[in-house]
């Protein structure tokens, strides 16, 4: 579904990226783990076309996208949750779903299964996105990528700042859109332990480049715990 093969980026003079590459597939979570500042958030950024890269190309159901615009990587089939929601807090919670609708005909419903996966949604429709906790936030900005139905979601740690009771239904969401066997999930997380639960394929990052990749099953024989401690 996607192919990242070697790209590069710089910030400056500084190398950020080294020759990263990586698969993900339909039906499966594809977990990027590092500490901070290893440059996961800009492969990301890089993805959606938000930074240029310098070399290699990305690749997006057997497409090249890197020359495509943000706007048309998100109309291809691919949705991004960022780093820190991002929801437009003076906007209602129906009118960001909305949001995550925005290229599509005037008058396309809010998929109802959005309110399934996530029903404090539906409880709080008309409550402006502001007032609501940080883990609603995130179910809420989570929920608005999937407006569109992508083919791929790409999350930038979801789990940062989120209470105990929420991560687990975020995990819970994410392990479901994956094994419905159409999407494939794309997830940067620090958070180990939630990493390796719903992890099929993973990758570390160190300085900007790949330092291990395996099978999610076996992340823990692998010493990934140790690779990725602060």
């Amino acid at each position: 579904m996607l192919a990242i093969k070697n790209i590069n980026q710089y910030y400056g003079g500084s190398h950020i990226l080294r020759d990263v590459s990586l698969v993900a597939k339909p039906g499966e979570v594809t977990v990027i783990l590092g500490r901070n500042g290893v440059g996961k958030t800009t492969l990301l950024k890089s993805l959606m076309g938000l930074v240029p890269i310098k070399a290699g190309s990305i690749e997006f159901e057997g497409k090249a996208i890197q020359q495509m615009t943000p706007y048309e990587r998100a109309r291809s089939g691919i949705g991004f949750v960022p780093q820190g929601r991002e929801i437009f807090a003076r906007l209602s919670v129906e009118e960001n779903l909305r949001m995550g609708l925005s290229y599509k005909p005037a008058g396309t419903p809010i998929p109802p299964e959005l309110f399934e996966l996530f029903p404090v949604l539906k409880q709080m429709l008309h409550r402006r996105g502001g007032d609501l906790s940080g883990g609603q936030q995130q179910q809420l900005a989570i929920a608005r990528a999937l407006a569109a139905r992508p083919r791929l979601l790409v999350l930038d740690e979801p789990t940062e700042g989120i209470q105990p009771s929420i991560i687990k239904d975020i995990g819970r969401v994410i392990r479901m859109l994956a094994d419905r066997g159409d999407m494939g999930i794309l997830l940067v997380e620090q958070y180990y332990d939630f990493a390796e639960e719903l992890a099929d394929a993973y990758l570390v990052m160190e300085r900007g480049e790949v330092v291990a990749r395996g099978l999610g099953k076996d992340m823990e024989a692998q010493g990934v715990r140790q690779l990725v401690a602060i």
